[in-house]
């Protein structure tokens, strides 16, 4: 009798259960639910983290598992944040510029409305016209397509012309990097069309909507939980097949997979235009319980902070990306939000505002010298006490050493 996917991974039982409990607890807790233990603001925070889990999910997937270092995942997830919150600050907008002509002796017609909301977005930049790229921002169902076709669009251009000319390696990393911050540039520019270095405002307002915010606050903190939980499925289930093994037969060794007919190249752009699309799901639940989204989210920087999650929570586990993320989101959270007491060392002031980017980057050599397998290596020790259910079991036409440490670890 042939077992079901969560049955042959139990691992993913035990997320999706680990992910439900902590769900239940925050909601019941909250303000909109329960006593107000846990406050709205960190219901926020909290839904950002499962947000940016999400995305190192999608990180582990192509650097953990297809071994593509990839420093541009940051940008897709900006740009599904930017198509979001492109209908959330044009139909929160009209509301505001619909109710103030609404005073007016003649009722405004649709054009004026229109020229209203223009004003409103684009004055701040010196215009009033909307640019070409806002045609769809009146339709949610046309945005949230958008979500997921522009960061996958991109994806798979730059993947097709970095793939095929078969950039590897530091090159390819480069180049991601390097899109990233030409896009970061663009996005500064105030003719881009999102309002360049101000970016988009009051993206926490839902349209129509008159709940508190503490009801909004575990609407989008439930919606990340979801995403989380069906982004983490669907990686599960994309490592664990045959896809899984060629994926990570490239990683190892891509002449080889090469030389057995696969289509290497193919792979790479599926799974790095896969990534991107999960990237920017994150990206549009991320902004609106962040309030904003500016070109500096989008800064090279941000791609290399995902990477140093993923590292320190364990690459090559999907379980350790989250780790990683929730972990280091959590802890600097707790050191840049001005709650760590800082330390008199007499003839200096330990800071920890200042001196957290130093202590992560610290933490990210530290783990790459001494603990490769990062913070996810300890559930593997404890994983390791007993016999795997996979031991000796038939894994494939490759049965060589490699595939039997899989099956061990």
């Amino acid at each position: 009798m042939q077992r079901s996917f969560l049955m042959k991974n139990p691992s993913v039982l035990i997320f999706l259960a680990v992910l439900a409990i902590f769900t239940i607890l925050v909601t019941f807790t909250s303000d909109a639910f329960g006593p107000g233990i846990i406050s709205t603001s960190f219901v926020k925070t909290l839904g950002k983290t499962l947000c940016l889990a999400l995305i190192a999910v999608a990180m582990d997937l192509i650097w953990g598992y297809a071994g593509i270092l990839s420093l541009g995942h940051f940008a897709f997830f900006g740009l599904g944040g930017y198509m979001i919150g492109m209908w959330l600050m044009y139909e929160r907008t009209k509301e505001i510029v619909a109710g103030s002509m609404a005073q007016n002796p003649i009722p405004p017609t649709e054009q004026e409305i229109v020229d209203g909301i223009g004003t409103q977005i684009f004055g701040v930049v010196g215009s009033s016209d909307f640019p070409i790229i806002w045609a769809f921002a009146d339709s949610l169902f046309l945005q949230l397509l958008l979500v997921v076709a522009v960061p996958g669009l991109l994806a798979l251009v730059f993947g097709w012309l970095a793939f095929r000319s078969r950039v590897t390696g530091v090159y390819l990393s480069i180049l991601t990097q390097a899109m990233t911050l030409a896009l970061s540039l663009y996005l500064f520019q105030n003719d881009s069309g999102l309002r360049g270095n101000n970016g988009l405002s009051g993206l926490q307002n839902l349209p129509g909507v008159t709940a508190s915010q503490d009801f909004v606050s575990i609407w989008f903190f439930w919606a990340s939980a979801l995403a989380l939980g069906l982004g983490y499925v669907f990686a599960a289930w994309v490592v664990s097949g045959k896809f899984g093994s060629v994926i990570r037969g490239i990683r190892d060794n891509e002449a080889r997979v090469r030389f057995l007919g696969y289509s290497v190249e193919g792979y790479k752009l599926f799974l790095f235009t896969v990534t991107a699309m999960i990237a920017g799901i994150a990206g549009a639940l991320y902004y609106p319980q962040a309030g904003i989204i500016n070109p500096a989210e989008i800064a090279p920087i941000a791609s290399i902070y995902l990477a140093v999650w993923v590292a320190i929570g364990g690459r090559g586990r999907l379980y350790g990306a989250v780790i990683g993320a929730v972990f280091v989101s959590l802890v600097s959270t707790y050191f840049t939000g001005g709650q760590a007491p800082d330390i008199d060392l007499g003839f200096y002031r330990l800071q920890w505002v200042d001196w957290w980017t130093i202590l992560l980057g610290l933490s990210f050599v530290l783990v790459t010298l001494f603990a490769p397998k990062g913070i996810g290596g300890l559930f593997d020790l404890v994983s390791h006490r007993r016999t795997p259910d996979r031991h000796g079991a038939d894994l494939g036409p490759d049965q060589g050493s490699l595939r039997e440490r899989e099956a061990e670890e």
